[in-house]
């Protein structure tokens, strides 16, 4: 089974007038101001699942900042599921920063979505301001023991957009203020998981996190999803697309040509994903 951790969609309101949505909403613009960002809705992301071969994807939609819109995308992901029940699983997404988000997290819940995410700071790290401002949402999270995907990237290297001013600090104590939360770091959580080489505390502290590849094949040398493994652990890794940014089978080819162990293989591209959502 092939499990795709990471895709977007959104509603048709959106996708037909963009430039509506730029002005007061500054990540959204930051990512999607330009027409060559994608945007799909559910009907074309399980035809392109049916055309690469994959058997589920989890879908979001984006953490906006007014409640009308990041609850017109969270219903159009909980139509989405009930639509592709078989194929779909759906997280609840918004701006943690915003005085709904808690409940906005219930009424998903409520509604079915398994979890929330992708959850960002683009305009900031994940500094302690943000650390607490998560505390109700991740409450909810680890009570229901339902996951949060939460978007991390490098701290170093070429800039682009949606890369953040996050540091490696920051997502070491994300990972130590919330221990009981299951935790997937998107985009192979700025690489963190190579300090689980220390000998003290760091490996005790980051064994709540897993890691997405989404974006990997813009991002990182083709070595990158042995490597993880060795370092997070075989169990970590999970496959995420980050589609339509990327078609699944980019991801696809470059795992087949680049993991040599067929067990290795199967747990990133789907037997780890199905072991942290709990299916």
């Amino acid at each position: 089974m092939i499990i795709d951790m990471h895709t977007h969609i959104f509603h048709d309101e959106v996708i037909e007038n963009r430039a509506a949505h730029l002005d007061d909403e500054p990540e959204f613009a930051l990512l999607y101001e330009s027409d060559k960002s994608k945007m799909i809705g559910a009907d074309a992301l399980v035809a392109i699942m049916d055309e690469e071969g994959v058997d589920k994807s989890v879908v979001f939609g984006f953490p906006w900042r007014e409640k009308k819109r990041f609850k017109a995308n969270n219903d159009a992901v909980i139509e989405a599921v009930k639509k592709f029940p078989d194929r779909l699983i759906g997280m609840a997404c918004f701006d943690l920063a915003s005085p709904f988000a808690a409940e906005e997290t219930k009424r998903c819940f409520d509604e079915g979505l398994k979890g929330v995410g992708e959850l960002a700071f683009y305009k900031s790290g994940i500094d302690e301001a943000a650390l607490e401002v998560m505390e109700p949402v991740m409450a909810l999270c680890k009570d229901a023991d339902l996951p949060v995907i939460i978007h991390t990237n490098e701290p170093v290297g070429h800039d682009y957009p949606g890369k953040t001013p996050i540091t490696l600090g920051q997502i070491y104590n994300l990972a130590a203020r919330y221990p009981e939360n299951r935790i997937c770091l998107c985009h192979f959580g700025g690489g963190i998981f190579f300090y689980n080489l220390l000998k003290k505390q760091a490996k005790e502290t980051l064994k709540n996190l897993w890691f997405d590849t989404a974006a990997s094949p813009y991002l990182f040398d083709a070595t990158i999803y042995e490597a993880s493994a060795r370092f997070a652990g075989e169990d970590r890794i999970l496959f995420g697309s980050d589609y339509p940014l990327l078609k699944p089978s980019r991801y696809i080819k470059e795992i087949d040509a680049n993991v040599k162990d067929e067990g290795l293989k199967r747990k990133i591209l789907g037997e780890n994903a199905a072991s942290f959502l709990h299916i």
